[in-house]
């Protein structure tokens, strides 16, 4: 096929299915000089929106077109944005020939368990999946107990549970990583339920509704090609002999003989960084950020993204992302930008208030919110201990419990009254979509100062930048510590640990960001197993 870039069409004339394939019909006729009868078919391979002219806002196009005499056109178009379609079908990778002695463990259900699970189950490996919270269905109900009624479930939670920390979530898979095992990881999506056009979209998402669906259409693939997946099945301790991993306990009671451990345990698992520090699994503090949630109606979002144009078919909601240079040396950044979502409560651990954002496949809320965070490093932590970035994190969230009434009600203030250092009184005309609810206070009592010195910087910066950003109803909820892991796990390039048979991955071990991320280096490390192993004997 032949690929064709910068195909530019005006939403008018692509707000349907049908329009759209008429237009990129002439499109593809004009620029190759044919006729209808030399092409034979095309597919989009990108589309993206360029809104930066509020007056006319446009799609833009990278076709891949099936065309006749596809030789003779590249001769003649070759130097003008038209080239051979690259084959971008995933390969695998030659299998080893030593065979295991134990099924492969993967510890943790995120997009990197799943993913890992799922390429080592497809070639014959059989893994075995420990997952310590519950399968989607029942922990929906475990979360929305503790939403509606401030029940938390220390085991089952928004961090805990298949599909990890990404299914209560926007469902983006944007990455700036650039891997030919994206495409495999959006084309597995779709398999399992995902709409078509996230294979095409500039910034594709599943939404946490259509994500409960995919992950337990994947979880059934696993097992259909022999892998086995166990949920409360929590790893509480690591068997370690003469450098090897030798046995994982679960639940503090069972012993299950192994030699592969693929470690996918989420950028939450604090009980289990523990356990393994002190087993002698080398890792290290890594920066992160944290912040607060900020809410905006998602209409003042659109009109500032879109002018004019806002609402209309085909756009969507508007989202944005922006970045800010402090002084003072510090910086922030909007993250996981929910469009017409909910800020939610993503607790894990007792005693502690912890925020993150959500939306489903329609983006139909009437609220748009993100995080603005604030860069930290290890000189913030006050120690070197591998595991400070976690006492750091705890310290916040659990003033923020305090300062939210100590019932799981998140503090939060309107954006007028935390620019002025004042406390709010009453709400506004933005609705805080926060469950359990909120209770109005000062920020700047759950958050150290030079982060509430540099947000207020921020937000008066991003106003310039999307009008309406400092609204003074808009509404900041506290506090976001979860931007991600705290500690990186040191792995060599097969991706072992210095403990051999302990494989760290995704984006808890340090390695990933964001579902995308975090299913590639999945798949990486699943490659990295097969390629020194046989597929396992059926006799064992």
């Amino acid at each position: 096929m032949i690929r064709l870039t910068n195909i530019k069409i005006g939403i008018n004339k692509a707000e349907s299915d049908e329009k759209e394939r008429q237009a990129l019909r002439k499109a593809i006729f004009s620029r190759l000089g044919i006729n209808e009868n030399q092409l034979t078919g095309f597919e989009i391979f990108r589309k993206s929106i360029d809104a930066r002219k509020k007056d006319h806002i446009i799609y833009v196009y990278t076709v891949d077109a099936d065309v006749v005499n596809e030789k003779q056109i590249l001769g003649e178009y070759g130097s003008k944005g038209i080239t051979p379609t690259p084959d971008l079908s995933y390969k695998g990778v030659k299998l080893g020939t030593e065979y295991m002695q134990e099924r492969p463990v993967i510890i943790g259900m995120g997009p990197a368990g799943i993913f890992a699970g799922l390429m080592l189950s497809r070639n014959g490996y059989r893994p075995i999946l420990l997952e310590r919270g519950e399968d989607v269905e029942a922990r929906t109900a475990s979360i929305n107990k503790f939403w509606n009624g401030g029940l938390l479930d220390t085991e089952s939670n928004v961090q805990f549970g298949e599909g990890g920390a990404g299914t209560f979530s926007d469902g983006k898979l944007t990455t700036l990583i650039n891997d030919k095992r994206c495409r495999t990881v959006l084309e597995e999506f779709i398999k399992a339920g995902a709409p078509k056009e996230i294979l095409y979209k500039s910034k594709p998402h599943i939404g946490t509704d259509m994500l409960k669906v995919t992950v337990k259409n994947i979880r059934k693939k696993i097992m259909a090609h022999g892998g086995e997946v166990r949920f409360k099945a929590k790893v509480t301790d690591f068997e370690i002999k003469n450098g090897r991993i030798e046995a994982v306990t679960i639940n503090e009671k069972e012993r299950l003989e192994c030699s592969i451990v693929l470690m996918a345990i989420g950028h939450s698992a604090r009980d289990t960084f523990g356990v393994l520090h002190n087993r002698g699994v080398v890792m290290n503090q890594k920066p992160f950020s944290i912040g607060v949630r900020i809410e905006h109606p998602q209409y003042i979002i659109d009109r500032a993204q879109y002018g004019k144009a806002a609402g209309y078919t085909g756009l969507g909601a508007a989202d944005y992302k922006l970045s800010y240079h402090s002084n003072n040396g510090r910086s922030a950044y909007t993250f996981c930008m929910c469009p017409g979502g909910y800020v939610v409560a993503a607790a894990s651990e007792g005693g502690g208030i912890v925020t993150n954002g959500m939306s489903e496949y329609k983006r139909d809320g009437d609220n748009a919110n993100s995080a603005i965070l604030v860069g930290v490093t290890p000189d913030d932590f006050n120690s070197r201990h591998p595991l400070a970035g976690i006492e750091f994190q705890r310290k916040w969230e659990k003033l923020a419990y305090q300062t939210g009434g100590q019932n799981y009600r998140a503090p939060a203030q309107l954006t007028c009254d935390f620019l002025s250092d004042r406390p709010s009184s009453k709400l506004g005309g933005v609705r805080p979509s926060y469950k359990p609810g909120v209770t109005l206070a000062r920020l700047r009592d759950c958050l150290p100062h030079y982060v509430t010195e540099t947000l207020k910087e921020a937000i008066v910066y991003f106003d310039t930048k999307i009008k309406g950003f400092a609204l003074p109803d808009g509404i900041l909820t506290g506090v976001e510590t979860r931007s991600s892991s705290p500690v990186r796990i040191i792995r060599d390039e097969n991706h072992l640990s210095n403990i051999h048979g302990i494989y760290p991955m995704g984006e808890g071990a340090g390695y990933a960001g964001g579902i995308m991320s975090s299913a590639v280096d999945g798949i990486k490390t699943a490659e990295k197993i097969m390629m020194g192993y046989a597929p396992l004997r059926l006799d064992i």
